[in-house]
């Protein structure tokens, strides 16, 4: 299997390159060169996804059996559906990752690959979607971006040819954002931790290394397509069984004094980031993904992916700079204000 990686230099670009390595899969990897670079045995090509001369250079490289579609988060659908045209007659199938986000019902309804998508059509620009300043409602513009851009991939290659797969947090080695590096470290500190929310609530992070093993299945699965969520199934893991695999990959003697939703949500405790993963939405925790496990998805045990990714840490791996990162972490001033209030 020849495959084209656009991205191919950190988290999940970087993990389905090197898994196809693994493979023993020649990998090429278009970028811009400005975030690491791809893993050793790559074949890198530099150039622009939103100019018309580079995605024409990077053409002439193919043919590709597929192309994965790591790298368009921050790309307009329109940019997405010149690029899919222009590798359109040098591949064979495209695999574009999208993300839950794209449903009109995340985070608040639970959800299938039946459920609606947002409005975004595939030639829309990177302002389409924006809402203005003193907008109070929900903010749909990165899910209509994304859901603009699965258009797009579909408009180019044709449903029989694209895999759309829509995974909802992501985690393990690698990791950007900041949501699991911030426990782990938290978890390490010690003393009392203040855990969010219900012990047994359901979460379902998937692991880097799982999306990109499914991503090059579907590469490899010719003559069908389709749409798949990649989340872990529903009810398997627990926000406890997180915290607790946490203190147990960092060796730490803390312990988890947890605060009911209503008692954050009334102290002001921000959702998602000040707690990360802690969120009371009914659905952001509810994303069926039997349809990609009967697919050959296979999610391993969440204490798995915290113990490979505490590995990573203390091993000297550094994640690409994002903004993101500072989003997470409560603040220890705030955390003991409430550990004093429950007591602790």
């Amino acid at each position: 299997m020849r495959i084209l990686v656009l991205g191919g230099t950190w988290f999940l670009g970087r993990a389905v390159a090197q898994t196809a390595l693994d493979r023993g899969w020649p990998v090429w990897a278009f970028n811009r060169g400005r975030s690491g670079k791809a893993p050793e045995g790559t074949r890198e090509i530099h150039g622009d996804r939103t100019v018309k001369e580079d995605l024409a250079a990077l053409a002439q490289h193919g043919p590709w059996d597929a192309v994965i579609d790591t790298s368009a988060s921050e790309l307009a659908p329109r940019d997405v559906l010149a690029g899919a045209k222009s590798l359109e007659p040098v591949t064979g199938k495209y695999i574009y990752i999208s993300t839950v986000n794209a449903y009109r019902g995340w985070p608040n309804e639970p959800l299938t690959e039946s459920s609606e998508l947002l409005d975004g059509p595939a030639d829309a620009g990177a302002e389409y979607g924006r809402l203005p300043a003193n907008w109070d409602g929900p903010d749909w513009y990165y899910g209509r971006q994304k859901a603009g851009a699965e258009r797009a991939s579909l408009a180019a290659f044709g449903a029989n040819r694209v895999s759309i797969l829509r995974p909802g947090v992501i985690l393990g080695p690698g990791e950007y954002v900041g949501r699991l590096p911030w426990w782990l470290r938290r978890a390490e500190k010690g003393g009392a931790i203040l855990a969010p929310g219900r012990p047994e609530a359901s979460i379902q992070p998937v692991d880097v290394r799982d999306v990109a093993a499914f991503a090059l299945d579907q590469a490899a699965t010719s003559g069908s397509g389709g749409a798949f969520n990649v989340t872990a199934p529903v009810g398997r893991e627990t926000m406890n069984g997180f915290l607790t695999a946490c203190l147990e990959a960092t060796g730490s003697d803390g312990h988890l004094v947890w605060a009911p939703d209503d008692l954050l949500i009334k102290r002001g405790v921000q959702q998602w980031t000040e707690l990360p993963l802690w969120r009371t939405s009914a659905g952001v925790w509810n994303v069926d993904s039997s349809q990609a496990q009967a697919a050959g998805l296979r999610c391993r045990p969440l204490a798995e992916t915290i113990t490979g990714t505490w590995e990573w840490m203390q091993g000297g791996g550094r994640p690409v700079e994002h903004p993101r990162w500072a989003e997470h972490g409560i603040s220890a001033a705030k955390e003991a204000r409430l550990l004093e209030e429950l007591g602790a």
